[in-house]
């Protein structure tokens, strides 16, 4: 590494943030760009480990501890092409990845770990800043066509990787720009839209399609689809909301939170809105569900200038640093703060909501909840609950925002119009090792066949799927595995 002993000689710090009454006022970006010194001290923390358990804490297989030594010896060249190698989408992984990467560092063991995310993002930044970041096209056309149906992260991944590949591939959208959960589920203070429409240039300039407003099954006939290409990828993520169906569910009021993050993103973009507006604005906001979604939901409510904000979460508090039930380097399940909670709510959890109760005119103004008691199992996880007896009550409540996750795909329409096999959560049925459908030229990637998950994730998702769907046409395929950048990390080749 640049520096051996940069680890002994600096602690993990992170890059500042505007001030809290301030960023709750916008929805741009808060956190601010390391100075080059700092940038250049968080990257000689690094140490020279040995065997880097980073490396398989990412998903990707990122080649870290290599693009950390070149941003310590400030080769910026260097240090994009051992990112882009593994990473399609650092300026997304860069600031809304969970970091299981530096759950797994070495140097976390008795140690704050190394800032892996923010180095990440501020190499695509710089890569972009400085030019480096050209269109990467393919040498030669296949003259095979793909359809890759979704444009989230798994979506781009693929069609990106295809793309070099040489196929042509078209992306069909049912929303009216691509991004998928990038555009119309992370709010814009977390991930402002201007840095996926600088990626979705990048990848038209390489040669990919994007067509808009186009729903396969309803704009789009899928036997069209099936007639003209060579293969199809199936991206469209898991986005069947879980539902509370307790007392109450039909009150105005209530609202799934990607309805209410998606309506705000909408504004942010000045496009049209859909559905009836939904705002927190001086109400008594409770999100039911404890995950980022949620956080979410906080933030996005504290920018509406809501009354109150109140977070409920049905397990139990989670453990503030890891236990013997969560050892390095598994990805361990600790107290989150996040930068919304920063800015303000009011947390709950083992909080079960027993009923939503309105007005004379339908519309709610009240939840009742209980506490609950867990039981922990013999792998130190809430087994079960019994209802903490006497600690039923109301509190009030204008707007309640249902935020408890994904169940799987949608299966009304395109899947089952195609008759595509689902496995027992209701996901699409594809090994990991051929991302392939009982359909054959049908393959899948993303939260649609592992279910809800990480964005960096999706995007392994899609990089494998795509390398997949090239074998299936080709006989073999050039691009890049997860398994390669093992082995390009042994040989020291990228």
């Amino acid at each position: 590494m640049g520096k051996v002993t940069g680890f002994l000689e600096f602690d993990r710090e992170l890059p500042s943030k505007r001030p809290v009454q301030e960023r709750i006022h916008d929805y741009k970006e808060f956190v601010h760009r390391y100075t080059d010194q700092k940038l250049n001290q968080q990257a000689a923390r690094c140490m020279d480990c040995g065997v880097p358990f980073c490396h398989n804490g990412c998903p990707l297989g990122n080649l870290i501890p290599e693009f950390n030594d070149a941003v310590y010896r400030e080769d910026w060249e260097e240090a994009y092409e051992v990112l882009s190698f593994t990473n399609n989408f650092p300026e997304f992984t860069g600031r809304i990845c969970p970091a299981p990467c530096e759950s797994a560092c070495v140097l976390g063991i008795n140690n704050p770990a190394i800032t892996i995310e923010e180095i990440e993002k501020h190499i695509i930044e710089i890569a972009f800043d400085k030019g480096l970041v050209k269109p990467r096209k393919p040498s030669i056309r296949t003259g095979k066509k793909i359809a890759v149906i979704g444009s989230g992260p798994a979506g781009l991944a693929a069609a990106a990787q295809l793309n070099y590949a040489g196929h042509s591939v078209t992306v069909f959208e049912r929303d009216d720009a691509p991004g998928g959960l990038l555009r119309y589920g992370i709010p814009d203070f977390k991930l402002e839209k201007w840095v996926i429409d600088r990626r979705i240039s990048l990848l038209e300039e390489e040669g990919v399609v994007f067509k808009c407003n186009a729903n396969v099954g309803v704009d789009v006939s899928i036997n069209d689809l099936l007639r003209e290409m060579q293969a199809i990828v199936l991206a469209g993520g898991s986005t069947i909301p879980r539902n509370l169906d307790i007392p109450g569910r039909e009150l105005k009021g209530i609202y799934f939170a990607m309805d209410f993050l998606k309506q705000q993103n909408q504004r942010v973009s000045k496009t049209t809105v859909s559905g009836p507006d939904v705002f927190a604005t001086g109400k008594n906001v409770v999100v039911i569900g404890g995950g980022d979604t949620g956080s979410d939901c906080v933030g996005t409510s504290n920018r509406h200038g809501a009354k109150a904000i109140t977070q409920f979460e049905l397990l139990p508090k989670p453990a503030a640093e890891r236990n013997v039930y969560m050892p390095w380097p598994t990805f361990p399940m600790t107290l989150k703060i996040t930068s919304s909670h920063e800015e303000g709510a009011d947390r709950h959890w083992a909080v079960a909501t027993k009923e939503f109760i309105g007005d004379d005119e339908g519309n709610l103004k009240a939840l009742k909840i209980v506490d609950l008691e867990w039981k922990i199992g013999s792998d130190g996880r809430a087994a079960h609950f019994v209802e903490v007896q006497g600690s039923a009550r109301e509190i009030p409540c204008e707007l309640a925002l249902l935020a408890m996750g994904f169940v799987h795909p949608q299966h009304d329409g395109l899947l089952n119009e195609l008759d595509i096999e689902k496995d027992d959560r209701g996901n699409v049925r594809a090994t990991e090792k051929s991302y392939q459908t009982n359909i054959s030229k049908i393959f899948t990637a993303g939260d649609m066949r592992r279910g809800q998950s990480l964005v960096v994730w999706a995007i392994s998702e899609g990089r494998e799927c795509a390398r997949k769907v090239d074998e299936f046409l080709m006989g073999c395929s050039s691009l890049e595995s997860k398994d390669e950048s093992f082995l390009c990390r042994e040989v020291g080749k990228v």
